[in-house]
């Protein structure tokens, strides 16, 4: 339910304008937003709607580890087959309210009922919990970027809320300029951090080291891209050698 169907009713956002009039909207682009990447595992997470949209919500959690209730009368067919192989844990009812929330960690709204929607937000609101519903940023205190994913590398891209649609093209873009080779330099640096910590006293020399081989000659990148992870291992080791405290 996009922000613009709130117009002319009640004000629900912080700025209680008495009838909405819809200046948070135009607002979202000067809200500075904190970027931080969340550990789901094993926390609670609630996905309110069970439409196309609730689907690409609970994916994106259990993506994540998190541990997702779906709350909704009905749900389409690949919900269905989350919740029967025991992925998701499927509440068959609306909405109930508060008690919903009780250890939660994370709800998203993704119903096409706008009273469901504001219900869901003020009472996450009154427990100072994560809260998202869909298309409406004004009842959100977080945003969802759009994410680049390979291996352990993950691009998130924002656009304030403003166009979710430039987000995604802007995610494809990058998806194929920053893809495996990436990827994969991540995880051969993630198999030495162990040894910077225990050789390298500070961060500083730490910083240096990791440094030197992502923006080292040759290009580690352009290696991986060849297929030759052999010189990119060699990369590291003499990186490690020349670390080395005297």
């Amino acid at each position: 339910m996009p922000a613009q169907a709130y117009a002319g009713k009640e004000c629900v956002c912080q700025l209680r304008r008495g009838i909405c009039d819809q200046s948070c909207v135009q607002g979202m682009l000067d809200t500075p937003f904190y970027i931080a990447c969340l550990r789901l595992s094993g926390r609670r997470c609630v996905v309110v709607g069970g439409g196309d949209v609730g689907l690409e919500k609970v994916e994106g959690l259990l993506a994540c580890d998190g541990e997702v209730t779906l709350i909704a009368p009905d749900a389409v067919e690949p919900l269905r087959e989350l919740a029967a192989e025991g992925s998701i844990r499927w509440e068959r009812r609306e909405y109930a309210g508060a008690a919903d929330l009780e250890g939660v960690f994370m709800v998203i709204a993704a119903t096409s009922d706008t009273d469901v929607n504001i219900h869901v937000y003020e009472d996450a609101e009154r427990r100072a919990m994560l809260v998202n519903v869909v298309d409406v940023p004004p009842l959100c205190n977080f945003i969802l970027p759009a994410i680049v994913r390979t291996g352990p590398l993950a691009v998130a891209i924002s656009t304030a809320g403003a166009s979710p649609a430039l987000a995604k093209r802007i995610r494809d873009e990058i998806a194929d300029e920053y893809g495996e080779p990436y990827a994969r330099l991540a995880v051969l640096l993630n198999e030495v951090r162990g040894w910077a910590k225990d050789t390298l006293p500070t961060y500083q020399d730490r910083k240096a080291f990791f440094e030197s081989i992502v923006n080292g000659e040759p290009d580690p990148v352009e290696l991986l891209r060849r297929g030759n992870e052999r010189a990119v291992r060699d990369l590291i080791a003499a990186a490690q050698k020349s670390h080395v405290p005297a």
